[in-house]
């Protein structure tokens, strides 16, 4: 089984097209497990409708207080019955073969443990796929090496084993309610491969009020987790000399939003402290642009 898995708030109004294309699957064995995040529109109101309708997938609605995204994913992964687990974001929708084509990827890797996954293309709406084409129809490698080693660009649509996932949950600050996927995906790619297929299997708009439009200023209020991810990138062996020292910005443009004591995992390493003007920089941008 394979476990679609959503995390939504106040998407009421972009769900009912996710919702159409599941209907769609030429793949019946699988789950659709939502996370509502605090919502306050008819998100719930839909969730009833559906769940009194006939479908060929479980649906699996829990409403929780507002957390953000990557508690949902936690308490998702959690809750999962599928061998895979798929992230597919509520503003989004899927091809109708995309499960299918899953299951058949997958099943050349799946009793592979080099491998946590596989992973699709995302594409806008007219077909064309985020970050341009592909020099490849399928590759091996690991999420850190597709973009260090193969420069390969936009956002991927990833499917990981279930139980690989389980063991690394997302770090979890008081207080906050955003920290980047990217510091799971990570740690993942440091010791772990993903079959790369070049099929266009999940559309996406990138809406005003999603968190990609608002990534800089989420990094701004939630400092912490964002230290915390900045310095995973940093500590690990696998980022080249180029994206460390970007992300050493970043690090530095965050900083001043903190007022709390540095964990041992957010501290800086002392090349680190060469870039804090250009981080501080940013900083002072990010006070006048807001």
């Amino acid at each position: 089984m394979i476990t679609v898995f959503t995390s939504t708030f106040n998407r009421g109004y972009k769900l009912p097209e996710l919702y159409k294309s599941l209907q769609k699957q030429t793949y019946k064995n699988f789950e659709w497990l939502i996370i509502d995040d605090g919502s306050t529109d008819n998100t719930e109101h839909l969730f009833n409708k559906w769940g009194n309708e006939t479908n060929f997938f479980r649906i699996t609605y829990i409403k929780q207080k507002n957390g953000g995204k990557h508690r949902a994913i936690n308490k998702g992964v959690q809750l999962a019955k599928g061998e895979l687990f798929f992230i597919v974001d509520s503003d989004d929708f899927l091809a109708s073969f995309a499960l299918q084509r899953i299951q058949e990827v997958y099943e050349t890797i799946s009793e592979n443990e080099l491998f946590a996954g596989v992973s699709g293309m995302k594409a806008y709406p007219d077909n064309k796929r985020v970050g341009g084409s592909l020099p490849f129809k399928q590759i091996d490698c690991s999420m850190i090496d597709i973009r260090a080693k193969y420069h390969i660009k936009g956002d991927m649509a990833e499917i990981f084993k279930t139980e690989i996932l389980r063991q690394y949950p997302f770090q979890e600050f008081d207080g906050e309610n955003f920290i980047s996927e990217g510091v799971v995906w990570s740690k993942i790619g440091q010791k772990y491969l993903l079959r790369y297929f070049c099929d266009n299997i999940y559309f996406c708009e990138y809406l005003p009020d999603g968190l990609t439009h608002s990534i800089a200023k989420r990094f701004r209020q939630n400092p912490q987790g964002s230290m915390y991810a900045f310095m995973q990138i940093i500590n690990s062996p696998k980022h080249d000399i180029k994206i460390k020292i970007k992300t050493a910005v970043k690090y530095w443009r965050a900083v001043p939003f903190y007022k709390g004591e540095k964990t041992k995992e957010m501290k800086p390493k002392m090349w680190q402290y060469l870039f804090w003007p250009f981080g501080l920089i940013i900083y002072f941008y990010d006070l006048i642009r807001e």
